[in-house]
């Protein structure tokens, strides 16, 4: 079974903190290793290093490089350029099934996600690549069993009990809804038959591949270019001049969505899994309640509830007084002052940035 991490965006929800140049996968976030490390921690002891692959951007190769010094070369995938995951996915699924078309692949995120229980994890991803290797035109869709009713995630429905392996139980997919309203995730909590869609799939490359072809044939097109050319000394040409071609994208959009349900799968369980991808999201993820204020370097706080404040990579003292629903962040050269309410806002103000005089700082 192959595992395939995908570390290739930006991150600007994170900013000033995650940039093009230096992206949140790279960057020790939550402690002293980076995302993407604990990515690899969490397989490698149900995984071999041989059996693991990361997709990212060409620029980051030598950073990939340079935190998995374990890891082959042959085994990172460089994108020449960024066209949202549908194409990502895509051509992972082309350069997989070219060889290796049944065998189980898990395909993964390796910039934003926490997962607490990993034994868990692994024993999820071995679970559900057997129930592959039987049924090689299936797709899992592995879900967070939901902690509350959230309205900023995608959630997956499903039914019927299909069948159990390893203690794990795999049900029928019904089909997914992205954000719903208040009142529907409150319904979507309480009535057991509704994950977090945390996008992590297992199928076969074979499989992925089929779908491409019957349901993005425009992407399939340009994908089997680069796929005739893999293995050839024309492969780098070939993907290079065609890839950034490619429409952008989401996987969900281009395939998940459109699939038949019946091929779909569903692991419901509690992974310990949080998204921090966003600040509101990191500070969900390390509070201990939501009063509580999440800091990190040098910081004092006092008369303060509900703040996030950062110090990254600084020498200078923080003191927040009377900050409650703060975030405050600190960089070498940005200090980020916002209402955590308004952290949304974050990314827009990013790409306002580009082509002023600030844009080297996104």
């Amino acid at each position: 079974m192959k595992a395939v991490i995908f570390a290739g965006g930006v991150g600007s929800r994170l900013w000033p903190l995650s940039r093009k140049k230096t992206p949140k996968q790279f960057m020790g976030i939550v402690g002293d290793k980076t995302m993407l490390q604990l990515c690899i921690d969490r397989l490698v002891p149900g995984f071999d290093i041989e059996d693991i692959y990361i997709t990212t951007g060409k620029p980051f190769i030598s950073s990939v490089q340079q935190q998995l010094p374990s890891l082959k070369t042959s085994n990172i995938i460089g994108e020449p350029d960024t066209r949202d995951v549908g194409p990502a996915v895509g051509l992972v699924a082309a350069l997989f099934a070219k060889n290796t078309p049944n065998e189980p692949i898990a395909l993964l995120w390796g910039s934003d996600h926490l997962v607490k229980k990993e034994g868990l994890f692994r024993r999820i991803l071995r679970a559900s690549g057997d129930i592959i290797l039987k049924n090689p035109e299936k797709i899992i869709l592995v879900g967070q069993k939901p902690r509350f009713a959230s309205q900023n995630l995608g959630w997956i429905s499903f039914e019927n009990k299909v069948e159990s392996h390893n203690k794990v139980d795999f049900f029928q997919l019904k089909g997914f809804k992205y954000r719903p309203d208040a009142a529907t995730a409150k319904k979507f909590f309480t009535d057991g038959k509704h994950a977090w869609n945390l996008g992590y799939w297992v199928t076969s490359a074979g499989f992925l591949w089929k779908l491409f072809e019957q349901f993005s044939p425009e992407i399939f097109k340009k994908l089997k270019k680069i796929q005739d050319a893999y293995g050839t000394p024309e492969f780098e040409k070939v993907l290079n001049k065609i890839y950034p071609t490619i429409e952008k994208i989401s996987f969900d959009n281009a395939i998940v969505e459109k699939m038949d349900f019946s091929n779909g799968l569903v692991v419901s369980a509690d992974l310990g899994w949080s998204d921090v991808g966003a600040w509101e999201a990191l500070k969900e993820a390390l509070e201990k309640t939501k009063e509580s204020n999440v800091t990190r370097g040098n910081v004092i706080v006092k008369d303060t509830e509900d703040t996030l404040i950062y110090n990254y990579e600084t020498e200078k003292l923080i003191v927040g007084i009377d900050l409650d629903d703060f975030l405050i962040v600190n960089t070498k050269d940005v200090i980020l002052v916002s209402r955590k309410t308004s952290v949304p806002k974050i990314k827009a103000f990013v790409e306002s940035l580009k082509g002023t005089k600030y844009e080297d700082l996104t």
